[in-house]
């Protein structure tokens, strides 16, 4: 259960739990139920009702693999607005949870599509479980994977936030952030820390994957300017740009962005109530020792992808 080879940096070390990538019980699930419902005659997989119900059932060519609380719900709407892609509403959690049903099951979960069209899934766990880059590869080399990332700090104190709307009674954020508070050592075996060591994970992707089959998406930036992210998503995925401006508008009361035209109806579409919470206000010094936690692999991950997040010049901006 040791972390992979990568330093934090000189003099600093850091060992996960043993079985730490095991399913997360914080994670919300996708009931059997639902995926037997998704993937049974007649049904549309929870995808867009606008296409008629023939075509055939097709494995994804292109996944939303992570990160949890980074912004995979909206993307996924968002995405589903293009006439090119029907997606399933539900996470199918098939290279993490359901791998030992086999393919015809996961094949049977997915939509019916048309020739031209893609099939697409999104788990965010998958980003996290270290099977899941060899059994995707082994699935289809070729497949396509979107990461949506965000500020590992606001990510993790989102993560605890879900958390705590669903067990009141869990610990502080503090509490649960660090081993030994008195000496600032953060506990990265807990999944809230331990998600945002996106350098790590990402490592273990590059192994079956080139980073140009892999895109990474701004969590932030899919608030900001959600028709500029999109507008990348669907270059990546060789999708004509049908998904830009029209398709949003910002809601003032939740704070991000919402779809104008969903597929299936004329009413917006904004993502349930589950979505935008109000975070507990954190202790300043946790939040210092996060970001200098989290800087040296943030700075990892800007160079394994290429690209800067400038999550550090956000928060100097604070």
């Amino acid at each position: 259960g040791a972390w992979p080879r990568t330093p934090l940096a000189p003099g600093e070390v850091i060992t996960a739990q043993s079985g730490a990538f095991e399913r997360d019980p914080q994670e919300s699930s996708t009931t059997d139920e639902e995926l037997s419902r998704a993937g049974s005659p007649g049904s549309r997989g929870g995808s867009s009702s606008t296409t008629p119900d023939y075509g055939e059932k097709r494995l994804p060519q292109a996944l939303i693999i992570g990160v949890k609380k980074g912004g995979t719900r909206a993307l996924l709407e968002a995405i589903r607005a293009h006439p090119d892609v029907r997606a399933v509403g539900t996470e199918p959690h098939f290279f993490d949870r359901n791998y030992e049903k086999g393919l015809e099951w996961y094949r049977n979960v997915m939509p019916k599509t048309l020739d031209g069209q893609i099939t697409m899934e999104k788990t965010p766990s998958y980003f996290v479980t270290n099977e899941a880059p060899r059994r995707i590869h082994s699935m289809a080399k070729d497949t396509k994977l979107i990461v949506v990332v965000r500020n590992p700090v606001t990510r993790a104190i989102s993560d605890y936030t879900q958390t705590l709307s669903k067990k009141p009674e869990i610990p502080t954020f503090e509490v649960l952030a660090f081993k030994n508070r008195t000496l600032g050592l953060i506990d990265a075996s807990w999944s809230a820390i331990r998600i945002g060591i996106y350098a790590l994970h990402l490592e273990n992707w590059l192994q079956y994957f080139p980073l140009s089959q892999i895109l990474f998406v701004s969590g932030e930036r899919l608030i900001t300017d959600p028709a500029g992210e999109m507008a990348k998503v669907q270059d990546f995925l060789g999708l004509k740009r049908v998904v830009t401006e029209k398709h949003f508008y910002f809601n003032k009361t939740k704070g991000f962005p919402c779809l104008k035209k969903p597929e299936d109806s004329s009413a917006p579409r904004c993502l349930g109530k589950s979505k935008g919470r109000t975070h507990p206000k954190i202790d300043p010094d946790v939040i210092h020792r996060l970001r200098k936690f989290y800087k040296p692999f943030n700075v990892m991950f800007y160079q394994m992808t290429g690209q800067d997040f400038q999550w550090e010049q956000e928060e100097s901006d604070k």
